[in-house]
C-alpha cells in the first residue's frame, strides 16, 4: 500500500485530473481485498452512496492504542479513496487520529474539490467514522 507521502508526491506530479482519477483507481486496485466475512452491517460506513466497509484494529497501550484499518468498496474510485484514507490514518495512535483533520491534507492535494458531492460526502463519512472511533478509544 502506498504511503501518504508517496500519494501526495504522486498527486503533485500529475497535472491533469484525468490522470489523478486513474491514479486513485490504481490505488484502489492495490488495496487488499476485504474478506467476505468482514463485509458486515457493523463494518459498513453509513453515508456513502457506494458500499464501503471499514474494519478497525488496535494494538499497544489500551489508553491510547495504535490503530490500523482495513477497508473496501464496491466502486473503483471509492476503493481508491478508501486507500487514501487508510494511508492517512493507519499506524497512528488514537489521540493522533482524533486530532488529525484529513480534509486539510485532501484539500492540499486538490482531492475534495474534484470529487462529486456524493463522493465527497462519502469521504467525509469515512473520515468521521475513523475519527469518532479514535476519540472513543483515546478516552477509554
Amino acid at each position: 500500500m502506498a504511503s501518504l507521502d508517496q500519494i501526495i508526491d504522486d498527486f503533485a506530479f500529475l497535472d491533469d485530473w484525468e490522470d489523478r482519477y486513474r491514479y486513485v483507481i490504481e490505488l484502489g486496485k492495490a488495496l487488499p481485498d476485504l474478506a467476505e466475512e468482514k463485509r458486515t452491517s457493523e463494518n459498513k460506513v453509513m453515508g456513502c452512496a457506494s458500499q464501503v466497509w471499514l474494519v478497525t484494529h488496535t494494538t499497544g497501550d489500551p489508553e491510547n492504542p495504535v490503530m490500523s484499518f482495513e477497508g473496501d468498496s464496491d466502486a473503483h474510485i471509492v476503493r481508491g479513496l478508501v486507500a487514501i484514507v487508510l494511508a492517512t490514518y493507519c499506524g497512528k495512535t488514537a489521540s493522533e487520529i482524533a486530532g488529525l483533520d484529513a480534509f486539510e491534507i485532501f484539500s492540499k492535494i486538490g482531492l475534495v474539490e474534484n470529487l462529486s458531492s456524493q463522493r465527497s460526502n462519502g469521504l467525509r463519512s469515512m473520515v468521521n467514522r475513523i475519527r469518532e472511533e479514535a476519540k472513543l478509544r483515546a478516552a477509554a
